[in-house]
């Protein structure tokens, strides 16, 4: 699908009068803004924040491409640095986004189309203007050449014109979708005039023109990449930037595995990590001299953002995963209560939802309109959607699986498994269940070896691959895989993004993020209606009704989530005291300040 250029320099501007057409500074799904007009900069950030310095940060594996939008390759971190979408998302909103590159929107009530007026002072790292021809050629290049994932996000606009050189126009499929005009405000826009003459879809080592805060400084493949502040960014009084964008340079520091990467951090090679590895949380500092001296931060910062489910990931492309019955078996061979205990150090909550922690996600037996929609499906989903609350297998923690195993083992009889010979078969095709965990980390070995036993213990070889990123990402890119350990982050505004994540079509488009390969005509409906949602009830009912179905079509064994983020850094940064709803504002928000904690530290003492 191709949307051409249509350039029309003497178009009417008849809507500025018409009543119905909203004109405004800022796009909500749901709701008025937060902040008005003229607001002057978000309440998260620090607008007296000092501009400068330096923070380093870590990438595992390599890179060897510097085009973000393409599925070929290994992109380099933070390449996305160096460019504007056209507006900007609020981190203390659901889903509310602030003119970047816009100055303004206009759209009617239908939401059938949205107007985007350039800011005239928008300009290219080359001085060039960025124009509504740039806006056109990037939503052209993403859906022709750019990841899969365009192709579906974008699915509901027909058409896109350049009226002038500052105002761009998308039209979309009526009455689908109220959140389009969102959708398409994060489009990031690309150089026209530089990627004339050059290959989009191929791999690209040349650093790219952008228009964003930072531009790329250096880099060495393999090693490292810098980026820098650009010091006349046309965009940094804007009240969506006041306080942002503070570093001088961002270096990311590229090492072979998480190993070596822990050890470089402890060296002082870069400043903060993340410690989501629960071993290195709890133990990994603790006679640490400059944790103890106040060289180091080492913090929890609690957030009240949506959990989507993160776990072990079946494949259902491959034969042994087609039954769900097989993959309802699968997920009693993981001991979570034994696990969060002598391996997680009590440190994290079972996932039990796709949206957990929010309102979006089922809970108990269905009810009024969510029971009325999935009334619809009855005969095409399984029976407990209806008569049963979803939850994961439980264990009193004491390790001593059998009961589940013995469940286990009846449901895969069921499937038609049996052991013959210590090895679980197919009794029809005399196939042996073989079952590969692939991982990009080895931090996971230790969580997967009580589960290869378990599973051994029921007939089935079971094997852990640990392999460097690159091949992990080009495997999982071609859903090359038995199971891996995979996240879909969600909001509290699902939209579009939902098709790249459960679709049938997506199931069969190489780098989706349907990593489970689902193709249910049930899902795919479900979905499609509730992007077309013309309500926040409606919307919400619908959720929880595909949370439901995907929970009960058992395509993940669930794994967990923690409530707070856990880092370690470097003392020679500050961050405002309040961080952002939706996350730490890391690093947008902070700032250098050598050897001194910021008041937010001092609390937290």
């Amino acid at each position: 699908m191709r949307f051409y250029l249509i350039l029309l320099l003497f178009t009417s501007t008849a809507h500025a009068s018409d009543p119905t057409i909203q004109t405004a500074h800022a796009l909500a799904l749901y709701g008025a803004p937060r902040y008005g007009a003229d607001f002057e900069h978000f309440d998260y950030v620090n607008p007296e924040a000092p501009k400068g310095g330096t923070i380093r940060l870590a990438a595992i594996g390599t890179y060897d491409n510097l085009n973000p939008f393409v599925l070929k390759g290994v992109s380099a971190a933070g390449s996305l640095l160096i460019y504007n979408r056209l507006c900007t998302k609020s981190q203390d909103e659901p889903f509310t986004e602030y003119g970047q590159l816009a100055a303004r929107m206009h759209m009617p009530e239908d939401r059938s189309w949205v107007l985007f007026e350039l800011r005239e002072e928008a300009r290219w790292h080359d001085g060039e203007p960025v124009t509504a021809e740039d806006v056109v050629f990037s939503f052209n290049a993403l859906v022709e050449w750019g990841i899969p994932f365009y192709r579906s996000f974008y699915a509901d606009v027909t058409a896109v014109e350049a009226l002038d050189a500052r105002r761009v126009k998308f039209s979309f499929r009526e009455g689908t979708n109220r959140e389009m005009p969102l959708i398409i405000g994060q489009l990031r826009v690309l150089p026209a005039h530089y990627w004339e003459g050059r290959d989009f879809a191929a791999t690209t080592l040349e650093p790219p023109l952008g228009s964003g805060p930072y531009r790329i400084a250096a880099l060495e493949p393999g090693r490292s990449i810098t980026y820098e502040r650009v010091p006349d960014y046309w965009g940094q009084d804007l009240p969506v930037h006041k306080g942002r964008h503070n570093f001088d340079r961002i270096r990311y520091e590229y090492y072979r595995d998480a190993t070596v990467a822990v050890e470089a951090f402890k060296a002082g090679e870069y400043d903060v990590r993340w410690l989501n590895n629960s071993k290195e949380w709890a133990t990994g500092y603790r006679d640490f001299a400059p944790l103890l001296d106040g060289r180091m931060i080492k913090e929890a910062v609690p957030h009240a953002l949506i959990r989507g489910m993160e776990g072990f990931c079946l494949n259902t492309r491959r034969p042994q995963f087609v039954d769900r019955a097989v993959r309802q078996a699968l997920a009693h061979a993981f001991d979570f209560e034994w696990t969060n205990q002598n391996l997680y150090y009590g440190l994290f909550t079972r996932s039990n939802s796709y949206w957990g922690n929010s309102d979006l996600g089922a809970n108990g037996l269905p009810t009024g309109l969510e029971l009325d929609i999935l009334n619809g499906y009855r005969g095409r989903v399984p029976e407990q959607v209806f008569t049963e609350a979803y939850e994961p297998p439980k264990t009193d923690g004491s390790g001593n699986n059998r009961g589940q195993l013995r469940t286990a083992k009846s449901l895969l009889q069921d499937a038609g498994w049996r052991v013959r010979d210590g090895v679980l078969t197919h009794v029809e095709t005399g196939e042996p269940m073989r079952i590969e965990f692939l991982l990009a980390s080895s931090s996971y070995e230790r969580v997967l070896g009580p589960v290869v036993q378990n599973l051994e213990r029921l007939g089935i070889a079971a094997t852990v691959r640990t392999v460097d990123a690159a091949q992990y990402q080009n495997r999982v890119q071609s859903f090359d895989y038995d199971v891996i350990v995979a996240s879909w982050r969600q909001t509290l505004s699902p939209g579009n993004e939902q098709r790249n994540f459960w679709s049938s079509a997506a199931a069969q488009a190489p780098g989706s993020r349907n990593y489970a390969g689902i193709a249910d005509p049930v899902v795919d409906e479900l979905v499609e209606r509730q992007i077309a949602a013309p309500d926040r009830p409606t919307q919400v009912a619908l959720t929880r009704a595909l949370d439901r179905v995907l929970l009960w079509g058992h395509y993940v064994i669930p794994g967990s989530h923690s409530r707070s983020h856990r880092l370690a850094y470097w003392n020679t940064f500050s961050r405002p005291l309040e961080p952002p709803r939706n996350g730490t504002g890391f690093p947008d928000t902070w700032w250098w300040q050598a050897g001194g904690r910021s008041s937010a530290q001092s609390q937290n003492e």
